[in-house]
């Protein structure tokens, strides 16, 4: 029997949080997943997360969130991760320093199903000092190897190499490995060679004509001047919806099917 998720990429701003609100029971009614996920690192004004803004994801019909590089930058979000409200059901990078709040992974009950989530930061291209995803990600699988269950893991990176080169590394001892961060949809949503489906970016939820989630006017002004500039986010407009859908099977923990979701709706 196949157990299907869909993982929606990172959801950026007011925007983003309405077109989550507007398209999760659409895709919930239509698609029948028995388990719904989404990055969350930018939902409060494009960085962090607080627990107003986590709440409203929840509300929409999210079941599971999980985090990046910007997971910390909303210091409000900072007590979600001792927060009985949400301690459950948000996980951020494991691959930082240990005593940071919050944990990495998460082995969650579905019905009669484990499902064990975890979230991954990639090493290239960031500020911070992150501990090598592939030792982590090892170190994970071990711990609950006696489980077997179904595993996901959200890396969260810069680069497509470091994506592709996990993607195969844990190719047959994990579900998938899904890719975030960079916004825009990847054309590789496939299952490799050993059964794990995966795909380099799932893409975003936000402003549509905009870059990366930020209006357009602030990033091109940027680069004609090369001043910083405050970025500025959307909360009305076309929104662009991206996700995957997974149908993984129970028995053996292999993808079967990975397809790319996408719609446009205009949020008022």
């Amino acid at each position: 029997m196949a157990f299907k998720i869909i993982m929606f990429g990172d959801i950026v701003g007011k925007i983003g949080r309405k077109g989550i609100a507007e398209i999760v029971p659409k895709w919930k009614k239509k698609y029948k997943p028995d388990l719904v996920i989404a990055n969350v690192e930018n939902i409060a004004h494009g960085k962090g997360i607080t627990p107003k803004t986590l709440r409203e994801i929840i509300n929409a019909g999210v079941d599971f969130c999980t985090g990046g590089n910007h997971i910390f930058d909303n210091k409000a979000g900072l007590a979600v991760f001792d927060d009985p409200e949400f301690r459950d059901i948000i996980i951020r990078p494991q691959n930082y320093p240990t005593k940071v709040p919050g944990k990495g992974y998460k082995l969650i009950e579905v019905g009669t199903k484990k499902v064990l989530l975890a979230n991954l930061n990639g090493q290239i291209g960031f500020r911070e000092s992150f501990d090598s995803p592939f030792l982590a990600a090892d170190k994970i699988i071990h711990k609950f190897a006696g489980d077997n269950p179904i595993t996901i893991i959200d890396f969260h990176s810069e680069t497509t190499s470091e994506k592709i080169a996990l993607g195969l590394y844990l190719d047959g001892r994990v579900s998938a490995v899904l890719g975030t961060h960079t916004h825009v949809p990847t054309a590789d949503a496939k299952i490799l060679p050993k059964g794990t489906g995966y795909i380099s970016d799932i893409g975003m939820i936000g402003e549509e004509n905009s870059v990366l989630g930020v209006k357009k006017e602030v990033i091109i002004h940027n680069f004609l001047t090369q001043l910083p500039q405050i970025h500025e986010f959307a909360e009305e407009g076309s929104c662009e919806i991206n996700a995957v859908l997974l149908e993984i099977d129970a028995r053996t923990k292999k993808t079967t099917k990975i397809d790319l979701l996408q719609k446009s709706v205009n949020i008022r």
